[in-house]
């Protein structure tokens, strides 16, 4: 168990580092016999210098999340796997299935990168052959159970199920590369449109002059429809804050007005202190101040009183001022000169 623990921690490290190698053109080579093996002997586990040798093929154009979750079935399909992966040439392809997206080399190479391959196998048959199974040391052969037919066979696995060297995966549903390609179809203008904003020749996109010319008017429309939209949202941004500035402003002035409010009446309501100051006021100038009389009798506040003696009050007996009192004359002498 330790030796192969030790050969998988290899193997994960070695993936980190580098891609995948290409198989040999002369097959696989080992001093170790290579005995067969079945099903259950592979579930079961093996040696670590005896990994199953598992094969995988397929075109894997526009490599995709569908073709990897298939290869990562395949390489966990025992526990000490050593995952082989066919891709087809470009020849075999166009003449079988039809023309691809990628060239050779670079589905060569996205398979090289994938982390569950080990080995990619260049120019891999279209029918798997026993000297082809043979010359790679396979012990099984990975695919979806579904009958795959294809020149003249209705299914191309069929030797390999009979001769029990056939495991099944699952087929991702949802991506496959017929779908991503009816994506493009489906929506050429627009990504013609978007390669022609993004630098890309109208030759190069094989496009012909009036449709250069439809392709970038169009562009414009968009881009002012763009700009129209971003004035718009930008416009509903402002006042959408100056609602909330003036919704704020209006809360922030009916707290300050009720603050007002409850600081008057508590200064100046019938219970304020306001009051209070007045009737301490009060009170303090009335123990202050001596004691009044009543209004309407000015002779008698304390400091008006005085003390009258019998002398100085005016005799009864007294004659009554005589006619010829000096006021008298003078009024005389007045009227005189005034001609009465």
């Amino acid at each position: 168990d330790e030796l192969l623990h030790e050969c998988f921690r290899k193997e994960k490290s070695r993936a980190l580092r580098e891609p995948a190698p290409f198989a040999r053109q002369t097959g696989y080579e080992t001093e170790i016999p290579h005995e067969k093996l079945t099903i259950a002997q592979a579930r079961k586990g093996t040696p670590a210098q005896r990994p199953v040798r598992v094969y995988a093929d397929g075109i894997f154009d526009l490599f995709h999340s569908g073709h990897a979750r298939a290869l990562m079935q395949a390489k966990n399909v025992f526990p000490n796997t050593y995952l082989i992966v066919g891709v087809c040439s470009d020849e075999l392809t166009h003449k079988l299935k039809g023309y691809t997206v990628m060239t050779e080399d670079e589905r060569y190479e996205a398979l090289r990168h994938c982390r569950y391959v080990d080995e990619v196998v260049r120019d891999a048959p279209w029918t798997l052959t026993p000297e082809f199974l043979k010359k790679h040391k396979i012990d099984f052969v990975a695919h979806d159970d579904i009958p795959y037919t294809s020149a003249g066979s209705e299914d191309v696995y069929k030797d390999i199920k009979e001769a029990g060297m056939f495991v099944a995966t699952q087929r991702t549903e949802g991506i496959s590369t017929s779908d991503v390609i009816t994506r493009i179809v489906r929506d050429y203008d627009i990504y013609v449109r978007r390669n022609l904003q993004r630098g890309y020749t109208a030759r190069e996109l094989n496009v012909g002059f009036i449709k250069e010319n439809k392709y970038r008017l169009q562009n414009q429309v968009d881009k002012m429809k763009e700009t129209v939209r971003t004035v718009e949202e930008k416009s509903k941004h402002f006042v959408n804050r100056v609602e909330e500035k003036s919704q704020d402003l209006i809360h922030k002035w009916e707290e300050k007005s009720r603050e007002f409010i409850g600081n008057f009446l508590e200064l100046f309501g019938p219970d304020s202190t306001w009051h209070a100051i007045q009737e301490r006021s009060g009170r303090m100038l009335q123990a202050l101040s001596p004691y009044s009389s009543p209004r309407g009798s000015p002779h008698s506040s304390p400091t008006r009183r005085r003390s009258v003696s019998p002398d100085s009050l005016p005799s009864s007996a007294s004659p009554p001022s005589s006619p010829s009192s000096p006021k008298k004359r003078n009024r005389s002498s007045v009227k005189a000169a005034s001609g009465y």
